[in-house]
């Protein structure tokens, strides 16, 4: 989880410690194992005890499940290897805690690929495979993601006879023409100090082609496809976005109000387009007679193409269950085995909205499951087809920073210290060229990456 845009992932998580044991049916065993989890939202928590007392009810192996807090992972699995006391389990890792184990050799990196092989491989989405993948070996098994899209007013567009904006030349001919009067072309993050403008420049960059670090770990920031995406991404900030700042909040309220045709946000924002959540409603003039007006008048880009780009591509996060070395490996097995196929629905409907399956045999369970926080409704309801076709796809479109190259904790260093949004608002307000903030960025993750142990 974020990094993850949204308002209910961002609010204090509590570390909640949960037993759950079962004398139901069957034969018991004396095996128990430790889960810990990300999902530790209080609501959340209660769906996965349930799951893991069934788990126990069926199997006879008992589970402590823990609630761990994203932003205490690195500090909390650092104490408890030092410890000796490692979970068995670890669930709802980001790809760069994955490699943050991988680097420590805390992983377990035979099982998840026997899973897998059970579950079906042809089951899962090929790049989320890729992604979780070094040396040949599967590091965790993946299980879910949530998306960074590009949204879009289709009813702003058709009536300009715009193309949707899925390649550089398409999104900047749309903010051009839609850029008028009190409505912005585009309302797109800068803010320097924000996670959320990262995460947003990482998908327009890695859609030029350009890479945090190349095949052999060097700092890749200051080539022409970087120097490009930097460029672009502050044109389109300067000339048709909302001036100041715009965060994480400013531009979807700018987005709801309906004074932008199109931003970049995460697929989280899906139940709060559709009214869904009464703490982010749209306010449109048109949404106040019809609260869905504005989720059934925006499309959805997934994949993007820069011109320098081999192919469309997308920021995404692959969550993913990590067996640590030295677990008990058996009823670890059987547990992520059964989180993955038994328990794999109530798993995803925790927030359908920012749990994309990357199993595929999900899709119409997917399609309606209930999203949403003060009303409940599956996005089938709202949203065509096409668009949650799109959306159930985009893990095959996934691209990440320093991942596949194996700079998991490189890319977890610069998330905190934020080199790249910093000279990105600096083209912007034109203290820096493009050339000059990519070779600035260059200059400071290289910095950043002297400094991590490895």
């Amino acid at each position: 989880m974020p990094t993850k845009v949204t308002a209910v992932l961002s609010a204090t998580l509590l570390a909640v410690a949960l037993a759950a044991c079962g004398d139901g049916g069957g034969e018991q065993s004396s095996d128990e194992i430790t889960v810990w989890t990300e999902e530790n939202l209080e609501d959340r928590m209660a769906v996965q005890n349930a799951i893991v007392s069934e788990f126990t009810q069926k199997t006879g192996i008992k589970v402590k499940l823990v609630g761990v807090a994203e932003d205490q992972f690195s500090q909390t699995i650092t104490a408890a290897a030092a410890a000796d006391d490692l979970p068995d389990v670890i669930g709802a890792l980001p790809l760069a805690s994955i490699r943050e184990l991988e680097a420590n050799d805390l992983l377990d990196t035979e099982t998840p690929g026997r899973i897998v092989d059970g579950l079906g491989r042809d089951t899962f989405s090929p790049r989320a495979l890729e992604l979780d993948t070094s040396g040949g070996k599967l590091l965790a098994v993946p299980s879910d993601g949530w998306a960074q899209l590009i949204l879009y007013r289709k009813d702003l567009f058709d009536k300009a006879g715009l193309e949707p904006p899925d390649t550089y030349e398409a999104l900047e001919t749309a903010a051009a023409k839609l850029n008028t009067g009190g409505t912005a072309g585009i309302t797109l993050a800068i803010a320097p100090k924000d996670s959320f403008t990262a995460q947003s420049f990482e998908h327009v960059a890695l859609a030029n082609g350009c890479q945090l670090v190349d095949n052999s770990g060097n700092v890749a920031l200051g080539t022409p496809q970087c120097v490009k995406a930097f460029e672009f991404y502050a044109k389109l900030a300067k000339n048709y976005s909302v001036k100041g700042k715009q965060d994480v909040d400013t531009t979807r309220a700018t987005y709801f109000s309906g004074k932008a045709a199109m931003m970049i946000w995460s697929s989280f924002i899906l139940d709060e387009l559709a009214g869904l959540r009464k703490d982010a409603l749209p306010s449109c003039q048109e949404c106040r007679a019809n609260p869905e007006w504005l989720a059934e008048n925006t499309g959805v880009v997934t994949a993007l193409k820069g011109p320098d780009g081999d192919a469309p591509a997308q920021y995404g996060e692959i969550v993913s269950w990590a067996i640590t070395n030295g677990a008990a490996t058996d009823p670890a097995s059987k547990f992520v085995s059964y989180m993955m196929n038994e328990g794999y629905e109530r798993w995803i409907g925790m927030a359908p909205e920012g749990k994309f399956p990357a199993r595929k045999g999900f899709e119409d369970k997917w399609n309606k499951l209930p999203a949403g926080v003060d009303t409940k409704k599956p996005l089938a309801d709202v949203y065509p087809a096409d668009v949650l076709e799109a959306l159930r796809k985009s893990p095959d479109t996934f691209a990440r920073w320093g991942i596949p190259q194996g700079q998991g904790k490189l890319v977890g260093a610069t998330m905190g210290e934020l080199p790249v949004p910093k000279a990105l608002s600096m083209v912007v307000d034109g203290s820096l060229t493009p050339q000059a903030a990519a070779d600035q960025a260059k200059t400071e993750v290289e910095s950043i990456k002297r400094g991590i142990r490895q």
